[in-house]
């Protein structure tokens, strides 16, 4: 019998550094949204990230108005699948219909994460999903899709049906001249593969600036890797990114 090439069957720790302290959900999509805001997804007032909890209707957002990197846990807001506020103090952008048109067709899709990263907007700007060139790429391995078909501002549900279709069941979509959204089931997952598709892109982008063809990267072993990040790297790059947010700038816990 061959020996696991990756993930779970074939390593976990017995044991992890944590967060140090209990986390309610409103703080972690705070911290995600820091975070996210740190590598890049930091386009002013632009984007946004759903978490639809298991077992629940409603959704968790950031609301408009906010930049990523300056909104708290007390900021966070709770909608439903209209996007009526149920419990905060801002407002929701229009832009929400994608997210609960994804959370509507994708049963994985608890998480939804858009915005227009630096790297994944120039390669978005022409029409290039980035290659796989780097092995810590291999999260998003077979989850691409490119989306040429894109109707302007998402803002009613039926404009946000189609654009889902379009994305189908990727978890990675790159809106041609515009920017990405990436889904997942979990908080950790999603916010790991939204980093590391940026990295993706900013690694593949430059690799293209050097007009020689990057060496190819074998399927099996990039296999086990992915399976590593996702049920393994996940958590643990959650932790890691999110400790010294709490130790720098303890005011997104408020």
């Amino acid at each position: 019998m061959d020996e696991p090439r990756g993930g779970a069957a074939a390593w976990m720790p017995g044991s992890m550094p944590g967060v140090g302290q209990s986390l309610t959900d409103e703080q972690v999509l705070a911290l995600a949204l820091r975070h996210l805001d740190d590598l890049g997804f930091c386009e002013n007032l632009s984007g946004h990230i759903t978490w639809q909890r298991e077992g629940t209707d409603t959704m968790l957002v950031n609301p408009w108005g906010l930049w990523w990197g300056e909104t708290k846990a007390s900021d966070i807001l709770e909608i439903d699948s209209t996007g009526k506020v149920l419990r905060g103090k801002w407002d929701v952008t229009p832009a929400f219909h994608l997210h609960t048109e994804l959370h509507k067709a994708r049963p994985d899709a608890r998480v939804v994460i858009h915005n227009h990263p630096i790297y994944c907007s120039v390669l978005a700007a022409i029409g290039v999903l980035p290659e796989i060139v780097h092995q810590n790429s291999a999260i998003i391995m077979d989850e691409m899709v490119m989306v040429h078909e894109y109707d302007g501002e998402l803002n009613t549900p039926t404009v946000a049906a189609v654009l889902v279709r379009h994305i189908g069941d990727a978890s990675v979509a790159v809106l041609a001249s515009h920017g990405v959204v990436v889904t997942a089931p979990t908080m950790e997952e999603g916010l790991y593969k939204a980093a590391q598709f940026e990295r993706a892109c900013e690694i593949y982008w430059k690799v293209l600036q050097t007009g020689k063809k990057p060496l190819p990267m074998p399927a099996e072993p990039m296999k086990g890797i992915k399976a590593s990040q996702v049920e393994r790297a996940s958590f643990a790059y959650f932790d890691g990114a999110v400790r010294p947010i709490i130790a720098n700038e303890p005011d997104v816990l408020n």
